[in-house]
């Protein structure tokens, strides 16, 4: 699946601005990109290590008891009924990491990574663990060292992050590999360099440093985060086919859309209206049909809807990176120890399944709305955007490049969530594949940015063609964007490079989302 990519983004550097403080229970989306993407150091909040100390207080006193408990004095999945010896708790936990370490493929992006050990942090920061206060020590130092385990793309099934995550468990006791300074070295090399020691594990450490959901949370942030994105540069793309085909905007009215509230399409509309704005198409008399397509009239519909599903997507996230997802939970106000089903993450599989749709839904009237603008006979324009007309192939034959990423962003919207499961000896007989669900995203965004570059350069040749006589001032902003990297299609040429140029350095610039985000602000 990232074989035909673009290459990962490089390590982020340390980020001059202020440290993200983890307490387990703040930690947002905002926090995970700006330490796994930007590279902010991590401290931990004053009450984090104390609260760690009373939990790991209760484990303690459950093994000097010798209290039968799952994955502390048993044995883990089908083995939990085999006690395990005092004296071999700490070699389990060692154990535990190496026989897990199963994950195979390609290694993760660094950003990835940063962002699965973040929300591990997090985690393992808001008590319930039980877990030796020097392991989460280390963790957060490996982060701020930029110590970065190498975790291979594919092995969680999303009933923990199991195999995945116990390759960041390999590092921290000085095996595995890891990056650090673009050098993969072994892990206890990396860590010297780093001035680190690796951890010596006790009862539980280990299965801590495989369990919960942590991959699943951090890069369903940053899928998130990248999603939300991809909306405003559609909207932004959007609002330019409107200006090129005159569009009707009365379908954008509040009073229209107040007769039947669907979740977004309020926000969508005032985003589409905002854009507009500065241009003729404000005025519904300005257009040039009383009545568009789907595809341009029901875009608010669409877009609202992916509003919605990030709305969805980001309410799952919230509880999984700020709480315990371990099995089993120490509660050290009673000094009990308690099966947990914590670590499974339906409500989160769901919403990146939903989040998925919702992009698929938006891909498919992207190529709908490009399509309508090499038609003649509904947008008014010379065929196929081509001003010698059908002389000429103009832009027909890009058309099939939209249909074709379509189809591979519907291909990958399939749901992962209801999947046959697979138990271990029928106890673990269900399972989510949300981390399967958040890495799926990140090639339907690439594939998405790359629809909505082939529609944004149809677009601009509408414009072009169109000759309105003042613009909005996204579609403005936009069309400046674009033109200056590619021409306007005269005669017939390759037009593949113009899609991945405008991809790339417009609909990827940073500046350019951040000024089409400040147009759409107050709408939002």
């Amino acid at each position: 699946m990232t074989g035909t990519l673009p290459a990962p983004p490089p390590a982020p550097r340390p980020a001059a601005g202020p440290p993200v403080v983890i307490d387990g229970r703040t930690l947002t989306c905002d926090d995970v990109i700006t330490v796994a993407r930007h590279g902010a150091r991590v401290v931990l909040a004053d009450e984090v290590l104390p609260r760690l100390a009373r939990d790991r207080a209760v484990v303690d006193d459950i093994v000097d008891r010798q209290v039968p408990t799952y994955g502390l004095t048993t044995g883990l999945g089908s083995r939990s009924s085999y006690a395990l010896p005092r004296d071999e708790l700490g070699e389990f936990s060692v154990r535990t990491v190496r026989g897990r370490a199963n994950a195979v493929g390609d290694p993760l992006p660094v950003p990835v990574v940063r962002a699965a050990v973040l929300a591990r942090v997090s985690g393992i920061a808001g008590g319930g663990s039980g877990v030796r206060p020097e392991l989460l020590r280390l963790l957060v130092a490996m982060l701020n060292s930029r110590v970065h385990p190498v975790v291979p793309e594919v092995g969680s099934i999303g009933a923990s992050d199991l195999c995945q995550m116990a390759h960041v468990g390999l590092v921290a006791i000085g095996e595995g590999r890891a990056e650090l300074s673009g050098e993969v070295l072994d892990g206890a090399e990396a860590l010297r360099r780093a001035g680190l020691a690796p951890a010596e594990l006790g009862p539980k450490d280990g299965h801590v440093l495989c369990s919960a959901s942590p991959l699943a949370a951090g890069q369903g942030a940053l899928v998130r985060h990248e999603a939300a994105a991809v909306l405003t540069l559609a909207q932004a793309v959007t609002a330019l086919t409107f200006e090129g085909f005159r569009a009707n905007t009365s379908p954008l009215d509040d009073r229209v859309l107040r007769t039947r509230p669907a979740p977004g399409q309020s926000r969508a509309a005032r985003e589409l209206l905002a854009l507009l704005d500065g241009g003729e198409l404000s005025d519904p008399r300005n257009a040039r049909r009383v009545q568009d397509p789907v595809s341009l009239r029901c875009s608010a519909q669409v877009h609202g809807a992916l509003h919605a599903a990030l709305d969805f997507t980001g309410a799952a996230l919230e509880p999984e990176l700020n709480g315990c997802g371990d099995n089993p939970v120490v509660l050290a106000g009673t000094g009990e120890i308690l099966s947990s089903g914590n670590f499974h993450t339906p409500a989160l599989a769901l919403a990146l399944d939903t989040l998925a749709l919702a992009l698929t839904q938006t891909a498919s009237i992207s190529a709908e709305r490009m399509r309508r603008l090499l038609e003649p006979g509904v947008s008014g324009l010379p065929a196929n955007l081509s001003p010698y007309g059908p002389e000429r192939s103009g832009f027909a034959p890009l058309a099939k490049t939209a249909q074709a990423l379509v189809a591979e962003i519907r291909m990958l919207s399939a749901p992962v969530c209801t999947d046959p499961r697979h138990g271990a000896d029928a106890v673990e007989d269900d399972s989510t594949n949300a981390a399967l669900g958040a890495r799926r995203l990140t090639t339907m965004l690439v594939r998405l940015r790359q629809l909505l570059a082939v529609e944004a350069v149809a677009a601009a040749q509408a414009v072009d063609l169109a000759a309105p006589s003042a613009l909005g001032r996204g579609p403005e902003l936009l069309h400046r964007a674009i033109r200056e990297l590619v021409p306007g299609l005269d005669d017939d040429r390759p037009c593949g490079v113009d899609v991945d140029l405008v991809s790339r350095d417009v609909l990827g610039s940073d500046d350019v989302r951040s000024a089409l985000r400040a147009l759409m602000r107050g709408a939002s």
